[in-house]
């Protein structure tokens, strides 16, 4: 078997069988395959794509392409959550506390944040004490004790994919669907849960903009997690506007306990509950769409979801007493308000302009090495359809760099979009993709 033979071979539009692919990956994870042939090969998948089987095999070949982790130890169905990135997204810090305290056990892995993107283990760090890097077995018996673990990926998860999105990225091959499918499971399925629940997002501050791609990578991974025998759901959310007020580090884990306590965005909290009611049915807890999501609202409302992110935070070294005394999370040394130019409704606040603007300030990383600050950031205050005077608050900015401010508030005030008349609302959840769907 040759690189050249199976590059042509995909370049004339053929599929590749499971030795095939296993040949190339497992070849190039050991330098045996270089770069520039791998790189002809991605581009070549590019523009002929893979079918559905394809993508599933090279799937479970970059999952087991380094060290999987094995949740056999933990009693239950386990179910991971993913989102394909967004602007203000916290859900992850309110939806595994919240399905945790309904009984499904929670075992996840997520990632640091690059460029605009905020990451779920940077925002867990602003929390003063919280240790993200535990063994996996300090991280198999946390979970059974408490039915929440949430740390940071190990190096040798899937190094496959490493290795492989490094070369997309420097190749304009990023945004093919069957590898962008391929890299986001190949993750989970290594990180060994029975189960998936995808948030995948749509829009200006989305990697996929329309809504037509944003189906077919839903489609897409929802059929790799069938294939492997992982029960697997997909919602296509909106990502036209930051889900969240908060967009920075000390500030998302904010705005989580502030909706953990039944005050935070109602969009941010409706995606949520959704997401909660929808890994509630994948592991079990129930076969009824409403009583899933019944019992979401529930311990939501009665505080338990907030009781166990505290029971989280104390298990892994970190100061609880933030949930109570938000004080207690990284406060940024200045603050600049950004005011509404005219009255009218807001049409439109660009997440993408918005994200960017927070990693300018320094919440995020232009570069895999760069130094985030904890406590600088942006929160909005006010979202799409709300009306607004003259001069009110439309930002308040965070930083500890004052001369950032200036800079950062004349391009935070260009994201919005001010008019007369109320704009049309795009709903927050488009469509649902399932196995029986497909």
């Amino acid at each position: 078997m040759h690189a050249v033979d199976l590059i042509q071979k995909k370049r004339d539009g053929q599929r590749l069988s499971r030795s095939e692919l296993e040949f190339l990956i497992t070849g190039y994870v050991r330098g045996e395959i270089p770069d520039y042939q791998m790189a002809a090969w991605i581009m070549a998948v590019y523009f002929q794509g893979m079918d559905a089987e394809e993508i599933a095999e090279l799937t479970l070949i970059m999952a087991r392409s380094g060290d999987t982790l094995d949740l056999s130890g933990i009693q239950g169905v386990k179910v991971d959550k993913h989102s394909t990135g967004g602007v203000g997204d916290t859900t992850t810090l309110i939806v595994t506390p919240l399905v945790a305290s309904l009984g499904v056990p929670v075992a996840k892995m997520s990632g640091r944040g690059l460029g605009h993107t905020g990451g779920t283990v940077d925002k867990l760090e602003s929390i003063p004490g919280f240790k993200v890097d535990l063994s996996p077995e300090q991280f198999i018996t946390q979970v059974n004790k408490i039915g929440l673990s949430l740390v940071g990926q190990t190096g040798q998860l899937a190094p496959a994919d490493k290795l492989l999105y490094a070369l997309r990225d420097v190749t304009a091959t990023v945004d093919s669907i069957p590898l962008i499918a391929s890299s986001i499971m190949s993750k989970k399925i290594a990180a060994g849960a029975d189960g998936f629940v995808l948030d995948v997002k749509v829009g200006a501050g989305a990697f996929m903009k329309t809504e037509a791609e944003a189906l077919e990578l839903a489609r897409t991974m929802v059929q790799i997690g069938q294939l492997a025998k992982r029960e697997t759901v997909a919602l296509v959310t909106d990502m036209n506007q930051p889900l969240g007020r908060a967009v920075g580090n000390a500030l998302e884990v904010k705005e989580a306990i502030l909706t953990l306590r039944g005050e935070g965005p109602a969009r941010l909290t409706e995606l949520c509950l959704e997401l909660s009611a929808e890994m509630l049915l994948v592991a079990d807890i129930t076969n009824s769409r409403s009583e899933a999501r019944r019992m979401a609202e529930e311990n939501f409302r009665t505080g338990q979801a907030l009781g166990k992110f505290r029971e989280l935070i104390k298990a892994q070294g970190g100061d609880a007493k933030v949930v109570d005394d938000l004080s207690l999370l990284p406060q940024a040394g200045h603050a600049k308000e950004v005011l509404a130019p005219a009255a009218g409704y807001v049409h439109k606040v660009d997440p993408l302009v918005i994200g960017v603007t927070a990693m300018e300030l320094g919440a995020g990383r232009e570069h895999k090495d760069s130094v985030i600050d904890l406590a600088v950031g942006i929160e909005l205050q006010t979202e799409v359809g709300d009306h607004i005077q003259k001069g009110q608050a439309l930002a308040t900015l965070y930083a500890n760099d004052r001369q950032k401010l200036e800079a950062a508030a004349a391009k935070v005030l260009q994201a919005f979009e001010i008019a007369d008349g109320k704009p049309l609302l795009a709903p927050t959840i488009y469509r649902k993709i399932t196995a029986k769907e497909l």
